[in-house]
């Protein structure tokens, strides 16, 4: 298994133990879903579908450094092409596939867009959508008939990458455009897998289960490079299937010995509260060693929700860990200590918000917050926390997470516009503090909001709102809102219209939700219709968001 200690005996990804003609009996893949029976997937089965893939992709024209972008349903298909894309030297990318909640027209435009930003060689999609999207962008849009899988009697060239050139891109930019290709070399890579894997203790008898998106970094990382590098089975399931049926989750960890599960925060309420009792009477959760929370704040009132919803089902306090993780940095940035509860910290919340400080209090504390730390920085990681003028902070001082590490982006792809770095360090744009050496995230320094798992940046929304007939163009404002019950963000809206008509307001907003679902795949919570001049807007013109937030929160709670 790749290690910190067997860190030399990986050089590329194609070192990965799936990759080997070693145990090829054991499971590589068992992907399962709620209409079938599960497909098992071998170590020799899967290198034979990744070498036809390999195979399909040269014989279509795909060279060395070629991106390709795949955007089919979270499938096999698409683990085999992202596979057979690196063993011919060119640089696959995941991205979400189209759905029925999404404009087909506006997705086409996002795509058209990371086509000419990226410089993208092809795309792969599914067969009904080939045609449409062929005709909307500038590079070749091969099927799944087309790009089959299928061997041929010649095969590509063998191809030998650089350690440093660039592996994959993972995409991390708002809802709407996802055109910041985050550039990841292989080095980086296995840098941060042998860390990660030293961090959680990572053993050859582990089992992950994942219904991550393979777009999302948390998923692809964690839920599908990590266990197919170090050779341990993946359960793998669409987060369609598990939307809809949470549960599935449950019984594959039961069926088959899952020990290891990466979720958003929203998805421990999730289960909790959509998973009836009958659905879990018969289920163990006993062999889990982990469910790590990551990729949005953390909730310790999710934690408990879940942990008492399954308690019977053998979930105890030390199963419960955290990892604080960005696509910037390939993932993890801290983990908390296998083993052990993630640690709380009850803090003064008043200090906290105003004076920037984490002052402990006790639990019974009037102004009592409890914190959950995010852990400790992984080997070949360092955290610093900065005020505004980018000094360095003392612990229990809160300010922006900056973060340093061997496993860093190269760049964000063709995109010499975006600097990352500063001084070798980057600035996360996340607000948070260190205490005896742990990482305590606790917002954002920016107006990004974390709705589900998903960045959501509220001017993609807005300018979404403002094409909605009656709304006063340029007077929409969109901010984020912490709901205990859902263990997430919701979103709110706050548009002026003209009209005081109640059945035409009523219209507005209905139209609000309908056309932001359509173009972003986002859902707003709430939607404020207010009369002219309600905004408040900075001394440069601008709409101040925190200052309409509370003001909205004002009028709610009135």
């Amino acid at each position: 298994m790749l290690t910190l200690a067997t860190r030399e005996q990986f050089t590329t990804l194609l070192d990965a133990v799936v990759l080997r003609g070693e145990d090829d009996g054991r499971n590589a893949i068992i992907y399962v879903a709620t209409d079938r029976e599960p497909i098992f997937v071998s170590r020799q089965e899967f290198r034979q579908h990744v070498a036809g893939y390999a195979n399909s992709l040269w014989q279509a024209g795909i060279q060395p450094r070629d991106l390709v972008v795949i955007a089919h349903t979270q499938n096999l298909e698409s683990i085999y092409a992202f596979w057979g894309a690196l063993q011919i030297g060119a640089i696959p990318s995941m991205f979400p596939t189209l759905t029925e909640k999404l404009d087909p027209d506006i997705y086409m435009q996002n795509m058209a867009e990371l086509v000419r930003l990226s410089d993208v060689r092809a795309i792969l999609t599914n067969d009904d959508f080939a045609p449409v999207l062929q005709t909307q962008v500038d590079c070749p849009v091969y099927s799944s008939a087309r790009v089959n899988g299928e061997h041929t009697a010649v095969s590509p060239p063998a191809y030998t990458p650089n350690p440093d050139e660039i592996a994959f891109l993972q995409h991390s930019s708002g809802t709407t455009g996802l055109q910041k290709g985050v550039a990841l070399s292989h080095t980086a890579v296995l840098n941060q897998l042998a860390s990660y894997s030293d961090a959680i203790q990572l053993v050859e008898d582990d089992v992950v289960v994942s219904w991550l998106p393979l777009y999302h970094d948390m998923g692809l990382i964690a839920g599908f490079l990590l266990p197919l590098v170090q050779g341990i089975p993946l359960v793998l399931m669409s987060p369609f299937d598990w939307v809809q049926h949470p549960a599935l989750l449950l019984r594959a960890i039961d069926q088959f010995g899952g020990t290891l599960c990466w979720l958003p925060n929203f998805a421990y309420n999730h289960c909790a509260r959509r998973i009836r009792k009958r659905d879990k009477a018969d289920i163990s959760l006993a062999s889990m060693r982990m469910f790590i929370n990551c990729s949005e704040p953390v909730r310790h009132d999710s934690h408990q929700l879940f942990l008492e919803k399954f308690r019977e089902q053998g979930v105890r306090p030390e199963m419960l860990a955290v990892s604080y993780a960005m696509a910037e940095n390939t993932f993890a940035v801290t983990q908390t200590e296998p083993g052990q509860p993630a640690r709380l910290d009850v803090v003064d919340r008043q200090a906290l918000t105003e004076n920037r400080t984490a002052q402990p209090v006790a639990l019974d504390n009037p102004q009592a917050l409890i914190q959950v730390s995010c852990g400790r920085p992984i080997a070949g990681t360092a955290v610093r926390v900065l005020d505004n003028q980018d000094n360095e902070l003392k612990e229990r001082q809160v300010g922006e997470l900056a973060v340093r590490s061997n496993c860093m982006l190269t760049e964000y792809y063709k995109r010499p516009d975006l600097r990352p770095f500063q001084d070798g360090w980057y600035l996360t744009g996340d607000m948070g503090y260190l205490a005896d050496g742990e990482v305590y995230v606790i917002g954002r320094s920016k107006d990004l909001i974390i709705n589900a798992g998903k960045n959501v940046y509220p001017q993609d929304i807005e300018a979404i709102v403002n094409t909605v007939p009656g709304v006063h163009a340029g007077r929409a404002v969109v901010f984020g809102v912490p709901d205990e019950r859902e263990g997430t963000e919701l979103i709110a809206v706050v548009a002026e219209v003209q009209t005081d008509d109640p059945a035409a307001r009523k219209e507005i907003a209905r139209q609000i939700r309908q056309t932001v679902v359509q173009q972003s795949m986002v859902t707003i919570s709430y939607v404020h219709l207010v009369g002219p001049k309600w905004l408040i807007k900075t001394s440069s013109g601008k709409i101040a968001r925190a200052a309409n937030r509370d003001k909205w929160l004002r009028e709610k709670q009135k």
